[in-house]
């Protein structure tokens, strides 16, 4: 083969041409969490401003234009400079809007700290959109200049004069670059909600006019980290108090707000910089630290038992709990922020937390001792889980190499194509096996109602037998022995009864993989399928509806003749219907399962799976009126 790789194969981008070429690379993906993140890059530089105390108040409007979403967000903050820079003969917002790394946070003197660090997000955010409108409020004058895919198309201009200071960025993602053309919403007010408790006098205004009937949210919080715990509590069993612990070292501000309430889950939130971190990092390594090392130490001074052994996770058992530290150059794992990897953070967090923590241990024995009965009953039963996992090893259960017997496997061996059937009932369980593709379709069969983990302990949990053949099935194990990439089939798919045990048993699956496989769901690998409500039939014709909607334009459709047969379970199939309705690829209805809301999703599951009688008798109360269908 000729060597023909010289120089003329090489090709240099630069500015919007290397972003477009490449967006992945500034923004994660082209997909909605892409699509999202450009306006959470708009709305980073206000509430920079904010935390710098310039700012008062954000707005932020969304539109539609082309079927395609467009935003607006307005602060009173600064204003973005508009002077000429030295060296370009352009004013500084058009080099801020067309050039990577260049902005005000880089000297940690115009802002002390800040979220958007890299100096991208705005020359990003312009290069990914059709267009880009840019207004800014300063020096007594109002200022506009527009931009189209991360190229100035007009020259700054003065439209008039004003009393006021802001900026107002406009703009239209590009449906060149993104597969979507609409805001998550649901994961927007979340971010909103969030940044306003992480900054007490911040208001925020989100008007979504999208539709027809426009419609306005407000964010603001007065006090700040506690309001925020307030609303995580919600709904929960308290055991202690809610603890506070502010500190600053050396230009770090540390915020920690924690309490213990009856769980056996861990329900930390982090930020950085207002920037929340799913997958945590240095402040959070350093607050776990902190925690394990302040209440082991108490329990040695204070508690008189002989043979305690401590561990982190009894620590954390049924914590609830954020922590919000504001420094200066963090070090984020990739542009999209997930993690923070600054080293010194972890000590300074440590030394900060184990020093409150065991001081407000000493000074309050009364709630040390809820913590310390807690932790000790969380010792306790993990031991107990030791043992029971390890006679789970010798009988093969969860991380054995023998498959259940009950399991009807599928041939196909790369999980990527492989789906297995989590099926309700013996009937259903014996059609959907004999209907089913061999090849890539495996059925899980389930004797009825599945162990309610929200109220039990994880000694339960592993001594349940219906949950061992479930996991073992699976392949991923469970607590310390789980790994995601052990897992045999990307298609995990509910098939229950369209009734109200059928969606009780989904609830209870639902609940034990948040709790225990939650990364199975965050993969997007959790699906329920939607079997046919109504069967009707039309002379030799038989047609299927998923609602009483479709149910009556098939009627409709043939002038109210037909045969309506309603499905009171799957198990009035027979196997080839329900390959046809509900289990081939091409004709079937599945409902993906995700997670856009973790503290919302918790709250309901708390609520409605916990202990807490008197909050799930609330909840149902004020939810009956939203009943369309219920099956008695």
């Amino acid at each position: 083969m000729p060597d023909d790789y010289s120089a003329k194969d090489i090709m240099v981008l630069t500015g919007a041409q290397g972003i477009r070429k490449r967006p992945g690379m500034y923004i994660g993906s082209t997909g909605s969490a892409g699509f999202l993140h450009l306006l959470y890059e708009v709305i980073d530089n206000s509430i920079d401003e904010s935390i710098s105390g310039y700012c008062k108040n954000i707005t932020i409007k969304l539109t539609t234009e082309d079927n395609t979403d467009v935003a607006e967000v307005s602060d009173d903050g600064r204003g973005i400079p508009v002077d000429i820079m030295a060296g370009t003969n352009k004013p500084a917002l058009e080099v801020i809007m067309t050039s990577l790394h260049s902005g005000a946070k880089f000297n940690n003197k115009t802002y002390k700290v800040s979220g958007g660090l890299h100096g991208v997000g705005l020359t990003v955010v312009n290069a990914l959109s059709e267009y880009t409108q840019v207004t800014v409020k300063k020096n007594g004058k109002l200022y506009k200049e527009e931009f189209s895919r991360g190229l100035p198309i007009s020259s700054l201009e003065v439209l008039g004069d004003t009393t006021e200071t802001g900026t107002t960025i406009k703009f239209k993602p590009d449906k060149e670059i993104f597969s979507v053309g609409s805001f998550d919403v649901v994961s927007l007010i979340d971010r909103l909600r969030d940044v306003t408790y992480l900054n007490p006098g911040l208001k925020i205004t989100l008007t979504d006019a999208r539709d027809e009937k426009e419609t306005k949210t407000e964010f603001f919080s007065e006090k700040g980290i506690t309001d925020f715990m307030d609303y995580i509590r919600s709904g929960k069993e308290e055991i202690s108090k809610p603890i506070l612990i502010t500190k600053e070292v050396n230009d770090t501000k540390i915020s920690v707000s924690i309490q213990y309430i009856k769980s056996y889950s861990e329900e930390l939130l982090s930020f950085v910089n207002n920037i929340k971190t799913p997958e945590g990092g240095m402040h959070v390594s350093g607050f776990h630290s902190a925690l394990t090392r302040a209440i082991t130490s108490y329990v040695q001074k204070n508690v008189k038992k002989s043979n305690i052994n401590i561990e982190g996770e009894d620590t954390r058992e049924g914590l609830i709990g954020i922590i919000s530290i504001l420094m200066q150059n963090p070090e984020f794992e990739g542009q999209t922020k997930e993690k923070l990897g600054n080293t010194f953070v972890k000590q300074i967090v440590e030394n900060a937390v184990y020093t409150e923590l065991s001081y407000y241990l000493e000074e309050n024995p009364a709630e040390a001792a809820k913590i310390v009965e807690k932790v000790l009953k969380a010792s306790e039963a993990r031991e107990a889980a030791r043992r029971a996992r390890e006679l789970a090893r010798k009988k093969s259960l969860f991380e054995g190499s023998v498959l259940p017997g009950k399991l009807a496997d599928c041939t196909e061996n790369d999980p990527s194509k492989s789906e297995i059937f989590i099926v309700e009932g013996d009937s259903a369980a014996g059609s959907s096996k004999q209907g089913r593709d061999r090849m890539y379709q495996a059925i899980m069969p389930l004797r009825g109602k599945v162990l309610n983990v929200e109220k039990a302990s994880t000694e339960k949990i592993f001594n349940n037998a219906e949950l061992h053949t479930l996991v073992t099935a699976l392949g991923t194990g469970i607590k310390d022995s789980f790994n995601i990439e052990n897992l045999r089939y990307h298609k995990i798919i509910f098939l229950t009864d369209a009734d109200v045990d059928g969606s009780h048993i989904e609830t209870l699956l639902l609940t034990f993989f948040y709790r225990y496989l939650k990364e199975v769901i965050e993969r997007g690998y959790i699906y329920a399928a939607q079997p046919p409500l109504y069967k009707i039939t039309i002379g030799k014709e038989v047609k299927y509806a998923y609602n009483d909607e479709q149910m009556n334009q098939i009627l409709k459709e043939n002038n109210g003749k037909g045969l309506v047969n309603r499905y009171k379970g799957l198990g009035e199939m027979n196997p080839d219907q329900l390959w046809e309705t509900t289990m081939n690829p091409e004709n079937r209805v599945l409902k993906k399962i995700t997670i856009k809301d973790a503290e919302l999703a918790d709250s309901i599951f708390n609520t409605l799976m916990g202990a807490n009688v008197e909050d799930r008798r609330k909840f149902l109360e004020a939810h009956s009126t939203e009943v369309s269908f219920l099956d008695v």
